[in-house]
C-alpha cells in the first residue's frame, strides 16, 4: 500500500508542477506554518502527522460553548476535581486608551500540578483520568479549548510548593508561524513570583461590583499574596479575550453568578468557597429544596422549601439494546403555591426567578447539566411554573443522556425519555391537575375587602323574600361582633388584613367561599351569625366543567396585566352573577328548611351528597 501511495503521489507531482496552488485557497489570516508544512508533506511526500497543530488549535477555537460562563465552568470541574476549596473567576477590564480589553482568569487552592504532569495536562487529549466517568471531566480538551474558546492565549500556573511557579503557554498565533511537522510543546519554566498582571488579580480591586464592601480580595497587598496563595494551586489566566458572549464586566459577572450559582449549588452547599470577581456566590436551587441557598435567604414566611411529591430510582439501559443498565435518581418537588403565590410579583419574578422555566434539572454526577423546560418530561402549560423535576444520572449513562465533552446541555434518547414518561406520567398529570385546581380556585375569589356582585345583590333582595330567614337570638346579637370577627379571620381572602374581612362579613348577609377537596360534595352550606356561607369546592368536577367556565364569561380584563393570578371585574348582568344568584338562592332554601327540624335537615345532607357523587360519575 505505501508504494501505490508513493506512485500516486509521483504521478500528482508530475502533472501538478506548481503544488503552491493547492493552498492558494487558504484565508490571508491562515497559519503561515500550517501552509509550508501542507506543501511540504505533498512536494517531498513527508511524514503526515494525525493532526496538523498550526490549523488544528484554530479550528479548536470553534468548539461551540454556548457562552462565556459555560466555557469557563470547564476550568472550575478541574479545579474541583484537583481537591480544591476556594475557586476564584476574574474578569479584569484594562483601560480604555489601551483599548480596554478584558481579561479572564480563574484561580483554585488545588493540589496543583508537577512540572512533568502540567506539560503533559497542556497537550490536548492530555489526562490523567482519560475516559473515567466517576467524575466531572473524562477527555483531557476541556482546559485548553474553554481557554482558547476566549482568548488567543492561555497561560498556566501551577505549584505544589509556595513561590516554585512552572508556566505552561499556549499561543495561537506562535504555534501557527511554526514550521516544524510536529509541534512539540517546551518543559515548563519556573518563576518565583507572578508577573503583575497576574498578581494584581488577587490584590486589586475589581472593576465590578462598584461596591468595594461586596469584594473579598485574596490579599490586600503584595507582601502575603504568596502565604495566600497557599502551598499548592493553579491559574488559567486567559489575557485580552476576543471572543466574549459580552463585551461588558458588569454583564460577564452577572451572567456567571446566575449560572454558576445554579450548576455548583451542590458543591456551594457542601462547602465550597467560589467567588466571582471576589463576590461570594450563594447557591441558587431551582428544586427550591435546599435550605440553605440564595430563595431560602429571601423568603420571610413558611414555608421556605418545596415538597418532595415524588421520588423514584429508574434503572436505565447504558445503551437501547444493552442488558445492563445503571440507576438515574428523580424527584418531583411541589412549590408551595398556596403561600408563595400571595407574595408580590416583583419577589415572585425577579427575587425568587419562579417563572424563569427552568422546569428540569439534569445533574451528572452531582454537577448540573441541563437546566430549563422539557414539554416532553412536562408540558407547556402555566402549572409547570410551580413544581420541579430533578434527575440525577451517573457518567456511565452519558450516551444514553447524549452529553457531549464539554458538558453542555443534553439530548436524551428516545428510549430514555420514553422509559421517563412511563415511571413519572401520572405523577405529573396529577401534580398538574392540583395546580389547576388551584390556580382555579385562586382566580374565582373575589376582590379582598368587599362583597361580590353577586353577595350584595343577594343580600339586597333579601327584604322581598316569601318567607324572611330565621332571626338570630338574643344572646347572638350581645356576642355579634366577637362572632363575626372570629368568622371572618376563618374566611379571609388573599390580600386581605383582619379588620378587612370583618368589615367585609359584617356588611354581607351572603358570604361565598371557596374550598379544594377531592372528598368533598361540590358544595356546602352554613348559616352562622346570620350570615348563610355558600363554599364552592373546586376539586369537583361542578367546578372545573362548569362554574369556572362560566365564570370566565363575566370577567372583563384583569386590571393588572403583570398579576400571576388576576383578580376578576365581574359584570352584574353576567353569566356569572347569574349562577351565583342560582346557587345562592339554593343555599338560602337549604338553610331556612334544615333549621325547621332535624328529619329535613337529615334529608338535605342526603341529597346534597348523592347530588353530588352522581354529577361526578355523570361528568367523568
Amino acid at each position: 500500500m505505501e508504494d501505490q501511495v508513493a506512485v500516486d503521489v509521483s504521478a500528482f507531482q508530475t502533472s501538478n508542477p506548481t503544488l503552491d496552488q493547492l493552498t492558494d485557497k487558504w484565508s490571508s489570516d491562515a497559519p503561515r506554518g500550517g501552509k509550508a508544512v501542507m506543501n511540504r508533506m505533498i512536494k517531498e511526500n513527508a511524514t503526515v502527522p494525525l493532526f496538523f497543530a498550526q490549523t488544528l488549535i484554530q479550528s479548536l477555537r470553534d468548539v461551540g460553548y454556548n457562552h462565556t460562563t459555560s466555557a469557563l465552568c470547564e476550568h472550575v470541574d478541574n479545579a474541583f476535581e484537583a481537591g480544591a476549596t476556594e475557586i476564584r473567576i476574574f474578569f479584569r477590564q484594562g483601560a480604555k486608551r489601551d483599548g480596554g480589553a478584558i481579561d479572564a482568569a480563574v484561580y483554585d487552592n488545588g493540589k496543583g500540578m508537577a512540572p512533568s504532569v502540567l506539560r503533559a495536562a497542556t497537550a490536548f487529549g492530555g489526562s490523567l483520568n482519560f475516559g473515567n466517568r466517576t467524575g466531572i471531566g473524562r477527555f483531557g480538551m476541556g482546559m485548553k479549548t474553554a481557554a482558547l474558546s476566549l482568548s488567543p492565549v492561555m497561560e498556566i500556573y501551577s505549584w505544589q510548593e509556595p513561590r516554585a511557579i512552572y508556566n505552561m503557554t499556549l499561543d495561537i498565533e506562535e504555534i501557527g508561524k511554526d514550521k516544524s511537522n510536529m509541534v512539540e510543546l517546551p518543559d515548563p519554566t519556573l518563576q518565583s513570583e507572578f508577573a503583575f498582571e497576574q498578581s494584581s488579580l488577587f490584590t486589586s480591586w475589581m472593576n465590578f461590583p462598584t461596591d468595594r464592601s461586596e469584594q473579598n480580595r485574596l490579599a490586600n497587598e503584595d507582601s502575603e499574596l504568596y502565604e495566600k496563595l497557599g502551598p499548592s494551586g493553579t491559574l488559567v489566566y486567559m489575557p485580552a479575550c476576543d471572543r466574549l458572549t459580552y463585551h461588558k464586566v458588569k454583564t460577564l459577572v452577572e451572567h456567571a453568578t446566575k449560572e454558576m450559582a445554579r450548576v455548583y449549588r451542590r458543591q456551594i452547599a457542601a462547602g465550597l468557597k467560589l467567588y466571582i470577581n471576589n463576590r461570594t456566590l450563594v447557591a441558587f436551587d431551582p428544586t427550591y429544596s435546599m435550605p440553605n441557598a440564595r430563595h431560602a435567604m429571601l423568603l420571610e414566611i413558611e414555608p421556605k422549601v418545596s415538597r418532595l411529591a415524588v421520588p423514584r430510582t429508574i434503572e436505565i439501559p447504558i445503551n437501547e439494546k444493552s442488558a445492563d443498565t445503571a440507576p438515574i435518581q428523580i424527584k418531583i418537588y411541589k412549590l408551595p403555591i398556596e403561600e408563595w403565590s400571595t407574595l408580590p410579583r416583583k419577589t415572585l419574578k425577579n427575587d425568587l426567578r419562579i417563572f424563569d422555566g427552568l422546569t428540569v434539572s439534569i445533574l451528572r454526577n452531582s454537577r448540573e447539566v441541563f437546566a430549563g423546560s422539557m414539554p416532553k418530561i412536562t408540558t407547556r402549560h402555566s402549572v409547570t411554573n410551580w413544581y420541579r423535576v430533578q434527575i440525577d444520572f451517573p457518567g456511565v449513562l452519558d450516551e444514553a443522556f447524549g452529553v457531549a465533552s464539554n458538558k453542555q446541555g443534553v439530548r436524551l434518547k428516545g428510549y430514555v425519555e420514553d422509559l421517563i414518561n412511563e415511571k413519572i406520567g401520572g405523577d405529573i398529570t396529577a401534580i398538574n391537575d392540583e395546580i389547576r385546581q388551584f390556580q382555579a380556585s385562586q382566580k374565582a375569589i373575589r376582590t379582598p375587602a368587599k362583597p361580590s356582585t353577586s353577595e350584595l345583590k343577594a343580600g339586597e333582595s333579601d327584604p322581598y323574600q316569601a318567607k324572611p330567614l330565621d332571626s338570630l337570638s338574643e344572646e347572638e346579637q350581645d356576642q355579634m361582633e366577637a362572632n363575626l370577627r372570629g368568622l371572618a379571620v376563618s374566611l379571609k381572602r388573599n390580600g386581605e388584613t383582619d379588620e378587612d374581612a370583618f368589615q367585609r362579613i359584617n356588611g354581607s348577609q351572603y358570604i361565598i367561599a371557596f374550598k379544594h377537596d377531592p372528598y368533598w360534595p361540590f358544595y356546602d352550606v352554613t348559616n352562622k351569625f346570620g350570615r348563610i356561607i355558600l363554599t364552592i369546592n373546586t376539586a369537583h368536577a361542578f367546578f372545573t366543567n362548569l362554574y369556572e367556565p362560566v365564570s370566565k364569561l363575566g370577567m372583563s380584563a384583569p386590571s393588572d396585566e403583570e398579576d400571576e393570578l388576576p383578580q376578576a371585574v365581574i359584570d352584574p348582568h353576567s353569566p356569572t352573577v347569574a349562577l351565583d344568584l342560582l346557587l345562592l338562592s339554593l343555599a338560602r332554601t337549604q338553610s331556612r328548611l334544615s333549621q325547621t327540624n332535624e328529619d329535613a335537615h337529615k334529608l338535605i345532607e342526603t341529597m346534597r351528597r348523592e347530588w353530588s357523587e352522581s354529577y361526578r360519575v355523570q361528568m367523568a
